[in-house]
């Protein structure tokens, strides 16, 4: 268990933006940061971190909350672990506490995976750089290959001795079970219980996540027997989920935001050849198709791709359809096709760093004008091959989400394939036919399974989510709207103080002005008036406040995000979020008047009541004046009900009247 003083520690050290920023390119808006949700595939920007509040709020997805929430939420990690995480990356020693049986079992699988990963890279790493046979046979093969002893150190480069149960029988010695080694996908089991390595006699790539953390590896074979196989990957596993993770990405974010720029490879050596050719904004999908959890990974942090082709065909033609994918997210993409057959790794070594740069920049083409011209090489005067070409272009011409851009490339791709544009277009569209009824009838396949989490108020200005982000919009009450305006203020000034004036007793006397925080005097109205929140979590807060105040203790939103509840987190999140980024001119369109200034927080919290109050007080009228509809009311029941009206109606006009001109719905 981590001492509560330990906790405090790295909730002090560690810096909101910093650690998001491995995630996600935040981008200023306000007061507040702004980026694409790493959490959903989205176009627009709808993810805020509120840095002086220590919090984030996705609207996309809805989730919201502390920075530990966020690591809970992006690593599917717990607690503990992302408290581990977080006082690595600070440098904070945590001196844990004696666990009890009932926590030590709860320790979660993933956690234990990572312990038994982590372990094994540096047991690799070790065997190349301290052992006999990792220095003459793992570290001779990449010495041979021209990379340098920085370039293996930063990536951690290993060797897995060709021995049946070496890293099996050092794995047990140091206190790993035989499930875990063969969870993690480190070794084997055979019929009698024994373990073999998995990886025997391979050079060892470890594989990590955006921050850097090894999740899994890569292991090339150095044998020459065509039998083997060249490469093997780690098995999937609740650590290592290869469609979504991208080698070196942990390296290549900062310079990728820097020169707003990914280069996309296709294997290990080749991202290592270009971090020492100096190009460092360089991914590889590791020899896997491209897929769309990659993709947006690469997103977070640019739109402008360029994919490093080698000279083989057959590769170009299988890597086609992943391009399409980078296209459908929005991408700009361009193409390098390095020539005589060479990989990054070769070409690098070949014509130097400086050639390799040139290549990379000044050689690039753009996609659809080097795929036309591709595919009409192969196709010759061919009128079958040439159809074929004509329908793989329009399916990329029709990826493209942006209908402006869409439309220049159906002219170039026009003229390129020597087509009328008016027949390519009509394919086009006839392709974006069939996509959108696809799209229309899984659409209504969901809507059948029930509504979609809101999103927030429907308004919005540049500081706030777009259109795209808040999917189908759920009608808002404007009850709600004050309630949650309410709870908003209470949070942002829960320990501000107001002046409150008592009334003399007695004739002469002077009144009495108290200043009492802004939370006592919420709380204190709330009862006095039985205004009751209607929203469970509005609910939720005001007993979380009126607990505390009974012990003399005020709630805090930095407390309340660290909330055990993340369902309270997300609520305190999104109201803090929502201060920060709210449209004036939607409060002007829904008559809702957030005040924010601390010297008319007495008079916000008035209106607020008096809102409230009255809609309370319309909602009882409705439903006398339903009563009074009933056919054959007794008439002591009927003059009951009518003398109810009378006095509610008169409520509501003396309500109405402390509005003046206001006309509320």
């Amino acid at each position: 268990m981590i001492p509560a003083e330990t906790v405090d520690q790295i909730m002090n050290a560690a810096v909101i933006e910093e650690v998001v920023g491995d995630y996600v390119e935040l981008k200023k808006s306000g007061s507040a940061l702004r980026g694409l949700s790493p959490f959903t595939n989205e176009k627009t920007p709808s993810f805020y971190v509120l840095p002086a509040k220590g919090i984030f709020k996705c609207f996309s997805s809805q989730k919201g909350g502390s920075l530990v929430t966020f690591l809970m939420e992006i690593e599917k990690v717990s607690y503990p672990e992302a408290l581990r995480m977080l006082a690595k990356r600070y440098n904070i020693e945590i001196v844990e506490k004696e666990r009890t049986p009932e926590e030590i079992a709860a320790a979660t699988a993933k956690e234990s995976l990572g312990n038994v990963v982590a372990w094994a890279q540096k047991w690799f790493t070790d065997q190349m750089r301290n052992t006999d046979a990792g220095k003459a046979i793992g570290r001779s093969y990449f010495v041979e290959r021209g990379f340098r002893d920085d370039v293996l150190d930063a990536f951690l480069i290993g060797y897995s001795p060709d021995t049946w149960d070496a890293l099996a029988t050092a794995g047990q010695e140091a206190g790993y079970s035989a499930e875990k080694l063969v969870e993690a996908g480190l070794c084997k089991q055979r019929e009698d219980g024994s373990l073999w390595d998995f990886f025997k006699g391979r050079v060892m790539f470890p594989i990590r996540d955006v921050t850097g953390r090894v999740i899994g590896f890569g292991g090339r074979t150095l044998s020459t027997e065509k039998k083997v196989a060249k490469y093997f990957n780690s098995p999937e596993s609740p650590l290592y989920n290869k469609s979504k993770v991208l080698y070196g990405m942990h390296l290549a974010k900062p310079e990728i935001v820097k020169e707003e720029r990914c280069f996309l490879v296709e294997g290990y050596t080749d991202v290592m050849a270009m971090h020492q050719a100096g190009v460092r904004n360089v991914v590889a999908s590791s020899g896997t198709a491209l897929t769309p959890g990659q993709i947006q990974l690469i997103r977070r942090f640019t739109k402008n791709v360029t994919v490093i082709f080698d000279g083989d065909a057959a590769g170009i033609r299988a890597s086609l359809r992943g391009i399409d994918l980078l296209l459908a997210e929005g991408m700009a993409v361009k193409v390098v096709l390095l020539p005589d057959g060479d990989d990054p790794d070769t070409y690098a070594k070949k014509v130097g760093s400086d050639a390799l740069n040139k290549a990379i920049h000044d050689d690039a083409q753009d996609f659809l004008e080097f795929k036309a011209r591709l595919l009409a090489d192969e196709a010759g005067s061919d009128p079958l091959k040439r159809a074929d070409m004509v329908r793989s272009v329009v399916t990329s011409i029709a990826a493209i989400p942006d209908a402006i851009q869409r439309s220049v490339y159906l002219q170039t791709s026009a003229s390129q394939l020597g087509l009328s544009e008016d027949v390519l277009g009509a394919e086009v569209a006839k392709t974006l036919h069939a996509a959108a009824m696809a799209e229309q009838k899984r659409s209504v396949q969901q809507a059948a399974r029930g509504p979609q989490p809101q999103g927030p108020p429907p308004e919005y200005d540049p500081g706030m989510p777009p259109p795209e982000a808040m999917a189908e919009q759920v009608v808002v009450d404007p009850r709600t709207l004050v309630e949650d305006d309410l709870i908003r203020a209470l949070l942002e000034y829960a320990t501000d103080t107001v002046s409150v004036t008592l009334e003399a007793d007695t004739d002469g006397e002077e009144a009495e002005v108290l200043e009492v925080p802004f939370a006592e005097l919420v709380i204190h109205r709330l009862e006095e008036e039985g205004i009751q929140m209607r929203q469970p979590m509005n609910q939720t807060l005001v007993q979380r406040f009126s607990a505390e105040l009974d012990h003399e203790r005020i709630l805090t939103p930095e407390q309340l995000t660290q909330d055990q509840d993340q369902d309270v987190q997300q609520k305190v999140a999104g109201a803090m979020i929502q201060q920060h980024v709210l449209s004036p001119n939607w409060s002007e369109r829904h008559k809702i008047y957030p005040v924010v200034e601390k010297d008319q927080l007495t008079d916000l919290l008035e209106g607020s009541l008096r809102r409230l109050h009255l809609w309370d007080l319309k909602k009882a009228s409705a439903e006398v004046s339903a009563q009074l509809q009933g056919a054959d009311l007794p008439v002591d029941t009927e003059r009951d009900l009518l003398a109810q009206k009378v006095e509610i109606d008169a409520q509501i006009r003396q309500t109405l009247a402390h509005f003046g001109t206001v006309i509320l719905p």
